[in-house]
């Protein structure tokens, strides 16, 4: 069955689960095609979040529902916290709220594209609540399967 099939895009509707990759090309005016099947991810709102990621050189895109959860855990914590309030400052500052249009592209601001170093091709990669998006060329692991780092890190998570 095709990633982008009525069929399965229906099957996987709302259920935030984004797995996979896709080698994708910004268009002319910088719009990045995001595929049908994660689209279908996505629930409601239509809406998705980018954000710069936190170790690497790439982007985190979460759907508002999934952005939800994480707005809680921020929420639990006072705003006389000097640390939470410059870390939402910060992340608030650096991040972007987008939608895509009637067929599914999405337009990233310039300067986090520039922070993950993407101007032509994008690598969108499932990571499982998310995706991220990288410059093919950052991307270290974009081929075989490294059993022994997935073990380590499922104990690590107790998967």
């Amino acid at each position: 069955m095709d990633n982008d099939s009525p069929a399965l895009v229906e099957m996987v509707a709302g259920i935030g689960m984004f797995v996979g990759d896709f080698l994708h090309s910004l268009d002319p005016k910088k719009r990045l095609t995001i595929p049908a099947v994660w689209r279908a991810q996505v629930g409601d709102p239509k809406s998705l979040f980018v954000l710069p990621d936190f170790h690497e050189r790439c982007l985190n895109v979460l759907p508002a529902a999934e952005m939800a959860h994480k707005l809680e855990k921020i929420r639990r914590h006072s705003m006389a916290d000097r640390k939470v309030m410059e870390f939402t400052r910060t992340l608030g500052a650096a991040s972007d709220l987008v939608s895509w249009d009637s067929q599914g592209r999405v337009r990233i601001k310039d300067k986090l594209l520039a922070f993950a170093g993407i101007t032509e091709q994008v690598q969108l990669v499932g990571a499982m609540d998310k995706f991220q998006l990288w410059n093919p060329a950052f991307l270290v692991d974009s081929g075989d399967v490294d059993q022994a780092r997935l073990v380590e890190a499922g104990l690590y998570i107790d998967f």
